[in-house]
Order: structure tokens, then C-alpha cells, then sequence
């Protein structure tokens, strides 16, 4: 008859803790909300240092006004203005990360908001595809926002 080995003892294991940016990216239709949940982050009283990227359809950026107009706000909002954030400025916003990644004050979180035309998959691949971006930051959530009044509508 064989012996059972004893139960082996384990070293205690310590993860390392992820420090890059945690990146958010905010999405949801057309008046779901995002814009409202982009002013609260903003104003709110919770120490955080958060940048915010925002996409918008069009020439004239409305919720970058919005945003500005209400809170004036002195924290760097970069925006694009050129469609779709998934296929068309891709280098954009790796371009606007590693800006942000550059500066000397660390920022506690991103948040991007993608316009309610796009599709959130292809800018979260841009955290596991481009290793400049790997390196500093981390999708960390996809938020998607939905207007539960109108919901049953669609």
C-alpha cells in the first residue's frame, strides 16, 4: 500500500499591487445619463485627482461646454470631436493617455466617454493592444448607462 505525502506547507503568497491607472470607460445612448454622472465625478467632494475624456459627435463639443460652463472647472477635459471614438481616433486617444501618463501629478483614475454612437470594445482593447498604454494604465470598468424611464421603449 502507497503513502499519502503530508500536506506540504505553502510560503505565503503576496500579490504585488497594480499600480497603474485605473481607466473607466463610460457608455450608454444618446440623454442616458453620462454627461450627468460626468458632472457628479467632477464636482463631488472625494479627494480623487480623475481626468476625463470625452467624445462627442460633431463640431461643437456640448458637453465639454456643459461641463466647463457649469462648474468651471479648472481640471483638464480633453475632448474629440471626430466621430466615433472606437475606429477613427484610436491614435487620438493614445496620444491623449500618454499625454496625461507624461505629467508629473499622478492621477488616481480616467474616465472616457465614448459618445452614445460607439461601441466600447474596440477603445477597450486599446488597454490590452498598445503596450505604451499596457504599461501605465488598466481597464479597470465598462459602465453602461441606461434611461430606465424610456428602457421599455427600445
Amino acid at each position: 500500500r502507497g503513502t499519502r505525502p503530508g500536506p506540504t506547507a505553502r510560503a505565503p503568497t503576496t500579490a504585488m499591487p497594480d499600480t497603474r491607472v485605473p481607466v473607466t470607460v463610460l457608455t450608454g445612448y444618446l440623454g442616458s445619463g453620462k454627461t450627468t454622472l460626468l458632472n457628479h465625478i467632477l464636482t463631488a467632494n472625494h479627494g480623487k485627482r480623475i481626468a476625463v475624456i470625452e467624445n462627442e459627435f460633431g463640431d461643437v463639443g456640448v458637453d465639454d461646454a456643459l461641463v466647463q460652463q457649469r462648474y468651471e472647472t479648472s481640471e483638464d477635459i480633453f475632448e474629440m470631436n471626430n466621430g466615433c471614438i472606437c475606429c477613427t481616433v484610436r491614435g487620438d486617444l493614445i496620444r491623449i493617455l500618454s499625454k496625461l501618463f507624461k505629467r508629473r501629478d499622478r492621477l488616481d483614475a480616467v474616465v472616457i466617454e465614448t459618445t452614445g454612437l460607439a461601441d466600447p470594445g474596440p477603445v477597450a482593447q486599446t488597454f490590452f493592444m498598445d503596450e505604451s498604454i499596457k504599461e501605465h494604465a488598466r481597464l479597470d470598468a465598462i459602465v453602461t448607462l441606461v434611461d430606465a424611464k424610456h428602457i421599455e421603449q427600445h
